[in-house]
């Protein structure tokens, strides 16, 4: 089908940005890569009277090192972020994640920013970026403000951004020496997951010294699979040991039942995925 008429601008600063959006307001929408916007413009599931395209905002793209953090702008596509070196050393589970993330016409078009704004359950970045701690810089008429991943995500396709922000860019913490594995399941290939995992783990001499684990799919928003790393914290990197905590990785979880498979079916891809997850994050073959 063909989008309903509308009109276009592309800003060169946020700020400029930020106005159109101003002078707009609701009859207003936002677009950066456009993969998740044009196919529903195209379906004529929203209609906006002004779109409003940050891919000409320079100062939106790009990773830079700063600290004890990496900051990747909101507009930088999907395939910079998976292959820039700091990303890879220092939040090596976004790289893995976005290896598996669609395909490589998506990788390239897409933004790492866009699609965290856009908040599906079932997409590929939200729940590392919550294993991750990452941070959320939103700007809006008022200023900058910060927001932490457990505060960001706030509902299906729902976020902390206000109708009047933009998400300028995201800071990851370094966790440099940390392991790292995202799995994901799909029937077909390039496909939004049924269920995924993301974990990245810090072990000391054999141990488990701590966890951070990351669901997709399994709510409304991405979760924390805040039981499962509670019980690996101190355990040994064994299969036993991690099988035992993976058993409690659908506790508090709210998966939806559909075409791909029920509630009870994604449970236990949970629990399988996230023992595959910590073992391989883990480094135990």
């Amino acid at each position: 089908m063909i989008p309903a008429a509308f009109d276009y601008v592309a800003p060169t600063s946020v700020e400029d940005a930020l106005a159109a959006l101003a002078q707009h307001g609701d009859d207003a929408k936002i677009i950066a890569g456009g993969q998740s916007l044009l196919p529903v413009l195209r379906m004529r599931l929203n209609a906006p009277e002004m779109v409003i395209d940050l891919g000409r905002i320079e100062s939106l793209r790009g990773v830079r090192d700063d600290g004890d953090a990496i900051v990747i702008g909101a507009m930088t596509p999907h395939a910079v972020v998976g292959s820039d070196p700091l990303v890879e050393e220092h939040a090596t589970l976004i790289s893995k994640a976005i290896e598996h993330l669609a395909d490589a016409q998506v990788r390239h078009r897409g933004t790492f920013g866009g699609a965290l704004a856009h908040a599906d359950p079932a997409g590929d970045l939200g729940a590392p970026a919550l294993a991750l701690g990452a941070e959320f810089v939103i700007q809006g008429p008022g200023g900058t403000r910060t927001v932490a991943a457990d505060d960001f995500f706030v509902d299906l396709f729902e976020t902390a951004i206000g109708d009047d922000e933009i998400l300028t860019e995201v800071r990851i913490p370094k966790r440099g020496g940390w392991g790292a594995q995202y799995e994901k399941f799909v029937r077909v290939a390039h496909q939004w997951p049924i269920v995924a995992v993301a974990a990245t783990v810090r072990t000391d001499g054999g141990t488990i010294a701590e966890a951070r684990i990351g669901l997709t799919n399994m709510g409304s928003t991405p979760l924390r699979a805040r039981a499962v790393e509670e019980a690996l914290a101190g355990q040994p990197a064994t299969e036993d040991a991690v099988r035992a905590a993976a058993e409690q990785a659908a506790e508090g979880t709210e998966p939806p039942s559909d075409l791909n498979g029920d509630a009870d079916y994604r449970r236990h891809l949970a629990r399988v995925l996230t023992r595959r997850a910590v073992l391989a994050a883990a480094g135990v073959a």
